[in-house]
């Protein structure tokens, strides 16, 4: 969704309020899908600072994520504190200030910015989570498996032998 801030430019005694509700599917994220199962609801406040608009305000949605453990699909609530700067004028110097061009703005680059950044990097869908066998490859969380679990890191099996007894 692009909404048109040229009127903030141009009034710098305005402020202006939006309360949006945008329906997302999915983006592509490291390769791999983020999925959406809510509508992103965005409140956000532009308040014209100088040459820049500070945009404050929140993004509220659910993703779908999948377990880095077992792999299932779990939903995770999000709840983002937005805390921005725009400007026309690109300065190379600071990173943090997010280009305008033509006064329009690119909601959805924000808010898939923002998502990004609060992204756990293990993503489980509880604390819990016991995982896939790694010789079967069963869910552990819903059965067990009859695997012998003897996890010896190869490079220290002949250690193994030295101390067995028989």
């Amino acid at each position: 969704m692009v909404i048109d801030v040229s009127e903030l430019f141009s009034n710098k005694n305005r402020k202006k309020e939006i309360h949006l509700e945008i329906e997302k599917d999915k983006f592509y994220y490291e390769n791999e899908f983020i999925q959406f199962s809510k509508p992103v609801k965005l409140h956000l406040i532009f308040k014209p600072v100088g040459d820049e608009i500070e945009l404050t305000g929140s993004v509220e949605t659910e993703l779908l994520l999948t377990c880095s453990r077992c792999l299932e699909t779990f939903p995770s609530s999000m709840n983002i504190e937005l805390n921005e700067r725009l400007s026309k004028t690109l300065n190379s110097e600071d990173e943090d200030i997010i280009f305008i061009e033509n006064d329009r703005l690119d909601l959805n680059e924000i808010v898939e910015n923002n998502i990004i950044a609060v992204l756990p990097i293990k993503r489980l869908c509880n604390k819990d989570c016991k995982g896939l066998c790694h010789q079967c490859g069963i869910n552990l969380n819903h059965s067990t498996c009859k695997c012998e679990n003897e996890d010896v890191d190869p490079r220290l099996a002949k250690l193994k032998d030295l101390f067995s007894t028989d």
